[in-house]
């Protein structure tokens, strides 16, 4: 049975936001091991529209940029979405009742299944289904944005702590 993991860069006042400030090398190389080592990712409309942007290659990429959109591509990623009609490679639209089909995705993939979106991640989360909670903290303050916990906040354990990179400080909790 798989494990659902929510984990995401945010700001030190708890915004997560793919244009303000960016990981650096080592958490990038850490971003690509991970995206290589997963069973897969299950995204809600709006962060699997950004993501899309690995699907096709860019001139200015150097090598990491290009190894995380090889390892992107070939992984197996499902979409949670009223609005979507199609999605692209190695995708699939999730349908129906949200807790019964995560329920059943879970129950039929080994390994860890990253949750991608604070909106997907805090309905999950309601229902019990997120399993870990990665909070990928950089030296910047936003003062608004999306919050990576975008509703009450559940009761956490913390269960790990470790620096990656020369920023960013990663935060491990799973649910009290």
């Amino acid at each position: 049975m798989a494990r659902l993991i929510f984990g995401m860069n945010l700001s030190l006042d708890g915004y997560v936001d793919h244009e303000s400030f960016a990981p650096d090398q080592d958490l990038f190389r850490h971003w690509i091991e991970r995206v290589r080592g997963v069973t897969g990712s299950l995204y809600g409309r709006k962060l699997y529209e950004i993501m899309r942007y690995w699907d096709e290659d860019q001139a200015d990429w150097g090598p990491d940029e290009r190894a995380f959109a090889r390892a992107w591509r070939v992984m197996s990623k499902w979409v949670v979405s009223r609005t979507l009609s199609e999605v692209g490679p190695n995708a699939t639209l999730l349908s129906g009742d949200l807790a019964t089909a995560v329920q059943a995705l879970k129950a039929a993939q080994p390994g860890e299944i990253d949750v991608g979106g604070p909106v997907l991640a805090q309905a999950l989360g309601e229902m019990g289904l997120i399993d870990e909670y990665r909070l990928y903290y950089h030296p910047v303050v936003l003062g608004s944005g999306r919050p990576f916990f975008v509703g009450a906040l559940p009761r956490l354990k913390l269960v790990g702590s470790d620096r990656i990179g020369a920023e960013a400080i990663r935060l491990t909790y799973v649910p009290a």
